[in-house]
Order: structure tokens, then sequence, then C-alpha cells
């Protein structure tokens, strides 16, 4: 049983980050914010999909001032999702954003300039209870860590990172969570463990620039696995080169393996081999595209052989074991029927659908 690393609670509107609460899932919207009825699209996708926390681009004033369309949009649909700005270098951006009704904002302190332009961003956030990440990430370090350190290694990101905090902390703000991403892995990984050794502040974790869907569900797996095994982690994205719906689906998956949260169907599938007896890749594919919108935790086990097939089947709460051009289908440990292969499919998605 892994134990987490005490940090303490921040809330993105109803959202609560950190202090034991379960980890939370996050996208970004990949529209033109500054187009409000795409962008509010997306927002409904992504709730649907189970998404928890959505980030926003914000590269101009327009984008800015599009984010109360969006959200009395989303209102007037019954979501409440929390909306976070994204926001770089700007000030009068945060200021919009917040003006706007933003849940949160992402924004680095350093990098908008002059400390009354912080100051009054900071209040802004502290009236409206706003909190703010800072999101340290080693394709935009500063040029002087880069001088410093030769490259974006894990200390230059922890020193960033830093820097940051104390702008903050010496305005009396502490409304704060941290991300400390890169591209690689362990450089990532290794960033974080520096910052959870000296910092209880929540944790946005990712892997940044992960790449196309393939790659980047591997890199994001492996170090947010990593991370996440370890205790560290309040917060997740999966970035990919693909639709912000399959970010939610990967780091969802990530989060079951763990045993951290429980989120839609599990589905457990032998890899087939000269054992199995059936044609079990097409069932398996079928099952999975069938079971995608279920939200109840569910375990569904699609096995091929006589061998493991009968033991996973029982131990999960729907499933089928193959045998012979035939198979069994199981719930709760007990077999239902025995039918014809091409029967399969349709008797575990009829039973599964009646609960």
């Amino acid at each position: 049983m892994m134990t987490r690393q005490k940090t303490r609670q921040i809330h993105v509107g109803s959202i609560p980050v950190g202090g034991g609460s379960p980890v939370s899932v996050q996208s970004m919207t990949k529209t033109d914010t500054r187009d409000v009825n795409a962008t509010a699209n997306q927002v409904l996708s992504l709730e649907s999909a189970g998404c928890e926390i959505i980030r926003l681009a914000v590269p101009d004033m327009e984008a800015a001032q599009a984010l109360g369309k969006i959200k009395s949009q989303l209102s007037n649909l019954k979501s409440q999702i929390p909306l976070v700005a994204d926001i770089h270098f700007d000030w009068r951006l945060a200021l919009e954003a917040i003006k706007q009704g933003i849940d949160g904002l992402r924004l680095n302190p350093g990098n908008i300039g002059a400390s009354w332009k912080v100051k009054e961003v900071v209040e802004a956030a502290k009236e409206r209870n706003i909190p703010i990440r800072i999101g340290v990430n080693a394709g935009s370090l500063e040029r002087e860590l880069l001088q410093k350190y030769g490259h974006p290694t894990p200390e230059a990101l922890l020193e960033s990172a830093e820097g940051h905090i104390r702008i903050l902390e010496d305005m009396s703000f502490t409304n704060i969570k941290v991300s400390l991403k890169a591209s690689n892995v362990m450089k990532t990984i290794e960033s974080y463990r520096l910052f959870s050794k000296k910092y209880d502040y929540p944790l946005h974790i990712g892997i940044s620039e992960a790449g196309p869907s393939f790659t980047g569900m591997v890199k994001s797996a492996v170090g947010l696995g990593i991370l996440l095994s370890e205790g560290i982690g309040d917060t997740m994205r999966v970035s990919l080169t693909a639709e912000p719906e399959e970010e939610v689906r990967v780091a969802y998956e990530i989060l079951k393996s763990l045993g951290l949260r429980q989120h839609g169907a599990e589905i457990i599938s032998c890899p087939t081999c000269g054992r199995c007896q059936i044609d079990l890749k097409p069932i398996a594919q079928e099952v999975e595209k069938a079971l995608t919108d279920i939200k109840k935790p569910i375990s569904v086990a699609v096995m091929g052989c006589v061998v493991n097939g009968p033991g996973e089947a029982r131990e999960a709460d729907f499933g089928i074991a193959g045998g012979k051009g035939m198979g069994l289908v199981f719930k709760k440990g007990e077999v239902v029927k025995k039918v014809k292969e091409e029967e399969l499919l349709k008797a575990l998605i009829d039973l599964i659908n009646k609960e």
C-alpha cells in the first residue's frame, strides 16, 4: 500500500487538490479560446470523459474576455467544471481572467515584470480565493539558470520553482500548487522528488510534450506511474499530441492501475497465444468500444483459453473465458451461461447493461 506525500490542500473551484484528496485529472482545451462555442463544446466533451479541471490558453485580451462567455455558456448547460487560465508574461491578462470568473491561474510571477504588477494579480486572486499554479518547464527555464547549470537539470527546475514561490510568499500568498515538467522522464521524476523533500505545496504532475499517442502514453505511464507510486502527485495531466479526451482516458488508466482511482471499466484481456481457440482480438476491441462511456467502476475480463481464463473471469465483476468455439460467461464469480463463440460478445455486453 503506497503512502501519499503529505501536502496542504487548496481548491480549484469545487475540486480539492492535495491534503489527501483523490488525485484529480486535468486536460487542456486545444481550441482557439476566442472561439467561444468550439471551446465550450470541447470543455463539455472533456467533462463527459471524466476530466475534473480544464486549462485554457489565454494568449491575448480577446481570449481573456472570452472566458466569461465560455463560463456563462457552460453554466447555462449546468456545467460547473473548474477552468484555469494559462497566462504568460502579461499581468493584464491575469486580471481580466479573474474578472471574467476564472477558477485558477497558471502563471509564473517571475515572468510578468515589476513587483507591482505581480501584486495586483495577487491581490485580485486573494479577493476571489483563486489559486495560482507555478508551472516550471524545462523548455522555458530562465536564462540565468541555464547559464548557471548549463542545461535544464532537476536542480535548475527546483531553483526556478523556489524563486517563483518566494515572490508569492513575500506577498503573503500561499494558495499555490506547483509543477516541474520536462519532456525527459527521469529529469521530471527527479525534479518532483527534490521538490517534495522540501515543500508541502500540492503538486500538479505531468511529462511535458510527451509525444504522439503511443509514445506519449508510454512515457506518461512510466513517469507518472513512478511518481504516483512514491506518493508524489495531487493532480495530473497526460500531455499527448492527440485529442484531449484521450489524455483523460490515459490518466485514469494510470490511476486505476495503481489503485488510486476507480473510474469506468477496467478491462482485463489476455494477449492471446497458441492456446487460444477463439478469435479474441475483435471481441476485446468491441468490449472496449462498448464500455467507453461507462462511468461506474467495474472490472471486465475478456479471456481466450482454459488455462488462465476461468480464474481471471471469476475474479472480475463480469467476464468471458473462451474454449474451443465456445465460452463461459461469468458474473461476480459465477458462471451464468455457456454460449457459442459468435454469441460471446452480445452475451457479455447484455449482462453488463442489465446492471
